[in-house]
Formats: structure tokens, C-alpha cells, sequence
């Protein structure tokens, strides 16, 4: 079975907002064994979202729309919906009650605008949001489906786990002779490799394994995640075999054998050996202590940072002697290892990791360009850094250090778990 995403609204073509909806639709698609084969997006226009229904309709068995349902004029897709499959608006009251009691406590939203909300095309079915105004509308066209969704991110996530896939789930079963895909995927994660060298290597594999099964190079952040994919036709057991194989062929580089974020990883590590880490940031900014607090339970083992960005801060807070600062410069070993290690007896962790780096555009010399980054690890058997030369864009080379940061954490940890066992 195959569906496609059209998100809908001038804001997305024009950069002002970010579409994190696809790529979390796509991911609760896969995880239930539908394909997903495009995603469109399209103006606040008529004509833009009906030829973009139209032409999905000739590709997919379920469209996914989101955006344009809000009160106000610019959003049209309800009138557009309506006028698509021959049909006009009545009231709701499940909707209105809904609606009056989730703003109860807020009657300056009550007003004649949102009272629109509960206006349904009279065709569709109408399912619950329970988080918000705009309600769920579900279209039959003929054995196909169309789902209208707010394009409100939290509310499309509830709406697509709690309301829509069971839909379409039963709808399938129940009504028609489709099945699911067995959607196979298996990732794992090297680094310390490039993608060409790496495809070098895997020539051989690439030669002998089947057609049905993609592999996919994914670099970012010097990271390359390698992905094996089937559509419906690997065996879990052929899957499992050929992922071994490639897993064999890279395990000098090999990382992770999961497509988890490193975040995740060095987190699940962590908590399995009882340890806890804290950060001291000069480069990065608080950028790898973001990454170490966004999941939920990472208090856990993550315990807090100090962020120096200026000499005085490496000075007096992570106890960095001024004739290091002035000698060897807070981009050099020295600093990074004590920040490190005083982090990490100040916060009273197990570890403590620390960057310190020229990010630019300005700032570089001839001995330390833009891009050098140094980064230490504290462990309770001593300390190690290393200096890594990771490109000449801002973004890039903070986003780069926060990955070789947690990926050294990985292979201190992951080398305890095995002299563990």
C-alpha cells in the first residue's frame, strides 16, 4: 500500500516555516507497513490543491493532507475539500461541544471565527481532535482515501497515532484486499570513513546482494548512516543475514548498529553502566548539552554544563590558568583537558567532555584555521583529546564537534561494556 503527503500553505514555500510534519508522518507510515511514495507542497490556491489531489490520487491509495484549516481567510482547504468531492458544509455538534469545552476558560477564542471550526463538509467522516479546534476529516474516493489534518505539528503527531492510522488500518482490512508491506529496514553508523572509501569497500557486497534490498549512504556531521531496505519482499531472516555481512565488512568504522541519534546512544550507555557525564562549552555554545537534555529521562545521567565562551569564564569557573590561556590559547590541548576534568569534578560526574574550537568566519590562523576544533574526554581512568579540523561554515563545524564529541563518548563506553562482559 502506498500513500502521499501534500502539506498545504504559503509559509512553507517560502522558508518561513519548517515542514517537520512529513517526516514524522512518513516515520508512523513506515512503522505500519505503508509506503510512502511523494511528498508535494502546495500554495493557499484552489487550483494549486486540487491538481495536487488529482495527480496523488493516480499514484497512491491514501493522500494525507495538512494545513489551510484554521478560521481565519487564508485558510481555504476545508471550502477546497468540499468543492473536490461535491459537497457543503453543515454544523457538527460534536465538534462544537468539543470546541466550547477545550476553550471553556477562554472566551476571547470563542468568537464568531471559530465558531467556522465546526462547519464539516457533509461528507466526510468526522474524527475526534483532542488537542485542538480543527477537526479531523476523512474522504472515500472510491477505494481510496483522503485525510484532512491540522498542520499544527502537535497536533498532527496525537491526530496520525490516536485518530488516523487506526483508521486506515481497519479501513484496509476491513474493505478492501490490500496488504500491508512487510517494510524491512536495518541502519547502522560508521565514522572515521568517507562515503567514497566506504563505497570502495562495500563494492562486493553491493554486487552480491539482492536487487530487493537497497542499500542507502546517509553522511551528516562526519557520521555516515548505512541503511538496507526492503518493500515486502526480504524475509526478516535474509534481512538479518545480509545486515550481519555488512555489518562485518565495516566493523572497523562501525559505531552503532541502531539508527538512533548519538544523543540516544551515548544516553542508553550511560544508564546502563550507572554513569553520568557533564559538559564545559566554548565552541559549541551549550549546543551538546541541548543535545544531551532533549530526551525525555536524561536526568538521569546528564547532570549539567558550563558554557565558557570567553577566556575570563575558562578562567574563573573551570579553573584554566591564565598562562595556558596566553600560552598555548584556549583553542589547544591543554585547555580542553582541563576544562574536561575540572567539569567533571565541579559537577561531580562519572565524565566530563569539553570543546573548544574557532567556529568563525573570523578568528583563524595559519596554525589553527577556522574549523580546529579541540575535544576532551574526562573518564575516571584519565583523560584523552584530540583536535579535529571540521570545515569552514559556522553550523557545520559546531554541529561536526558535538558529533565527534558524543561519538568519542560512545567508543569510551561502549569499550567498558565490553571489557565488562
Amino acid at each position: 500500500m502506498r500513500a502521499e503527503i501534500i502539506t498545504i500553505g504559503d509559509e512553507l514555500l517560502i522558508g518561513q516555516v519548517v515542514d517537520t510534519n512529513s517526516a514524522r508522518m512518513a516515520q508512523q507510515l513506515n512503522d505500519n507497513g505503508i509506503e510512502l511514495y511523494q511528498i508535494t507542497s502546495v500554495h493557499d490556491d484552489r487550483e494549486h490543491i486540487i491538481a495536487a489531489i488529482d495527480d496523488a490520487f493516480k499514484r497512491v491509495d491514501i493522500v494525507l493532507t495538512t494545513g489551510g484549516l484554521g478560521p481565519t481567510k487564508d485558510d481555504i482547504t476545508k471550502q477546497v475539500l468540499c468543492d473536490y468531492f461535491d459537497t457543503h458544509l453543515i454544523e457538527d455538534e460534536r465538534v462544537r461541544t468539543h470546541i466550547k469545552e477545550l476553550y471553556k476558560n477562554r472566551p476571547d477564542i470563542l468568537n464568531r471565527l471559530t465558531a467556522t471550526q465546526w462547519m464539516v463538509p457533509e461528507c466526510a467522516v468526522i474524527l475526534p481532535n483532542r488537542v485542538g479546534s480543527a477537526p479531523l476529516m476523512v474522504f472515500h474516493h472510491g477505494k481510496q482515501l483522503l485525510v484532512s489534518m491540522p498542520g499544527v505539528p502537535y497536533e498532527m503527531e496525537i491526530a496520525m497515532e490516536e485518530q488516523i492510522l487506526p483508521y486506515i488500518l481497519n479501513y484496509e482490512l476491513q474493505n478492501t484486499n490490500h496488504e500491508f508491506g512487510h517494510i524491512l529496514h536495518r541502519t547502522l553508523q560508521v565514522t572515521g570513513i568517507s562515503e567514497s572509501a566506504l563505497a570502495i569497500i562495500l563494492e562486493d557486497f553491493e554486487a552480491q546482494k539482492p536487487g530487493y534490498i537497497r542499500l542507502a549512504y546517509l553522511p551528516k556531521d562526519g557520521i555516515i548512516r548505512l541503511r538496507l531496505s526492503s518493500y515486502g519482499e526480504a524475509t526478516e531472516e535474509e534481512m538479518s543475514e545480509w545486515f550481519e555481512k555488512l555489518k562485518t565488512l565495516v566493523r572497523e568504522y562501525l559505531i552503532a548498529e541502531t539508527d538512533e541519534p548519538l544523543e540516544v546512544i551515548v544516553g542508553k550507555l550511560l544508564v546502563s553502566q550507572g554513569a553520568t557525564i557533564a559538559t564545559a562549552e566554548s565552541c559549541t555554545g551549550g549546543k551538546l548539552a541541548s543535545l544531551l537534555n532533549k530526551h525525555a529521562g536524561s536526568s538521569t545521567f546528564y547532570w549539567g554544563s558550563i558554557v565558557s565562551y570567553d577566556n575570563s569564564v575558562k578562567e574563573r569557573l573551570l579553573g584554566v590558568p591564565k598562562e595556558v590561556l596566553n600560552t598555548r590559547g584556549a583553542v589547544s590541548e591543554e585547555t580542553v583537558r582541563i576544562m574536561a576534568e575540572s567539569v567533571r569534578k565541579q559537577i561531580g560526574t562519572t565524565y566530563g567532555i569539553a570543546t573548544s574550537g574557532i567556529a568563525g568566519p573570523t578568528g583563524g590562523s595559519e596554525s589553527k584555521p577556522v574549523g580546529t576544533v579541540w575535544i576532551a574526554w574526562a573518564t575516571p581512568e584519565g583523560t584523552r583529546a584530540e583536535c579535529f579540523h571540521l570545515g569552514k561554515l559556522r553550523e557545520q563545524i559546531t554541529d561536526r564537534a558535538c558529533a565527534k564529541a558524543l561519538t568519542g563518548m560512545i567508543k569510551i563506553l561502549s569499550s567498558k561494556q565490553g571489557n565488562s562482559k
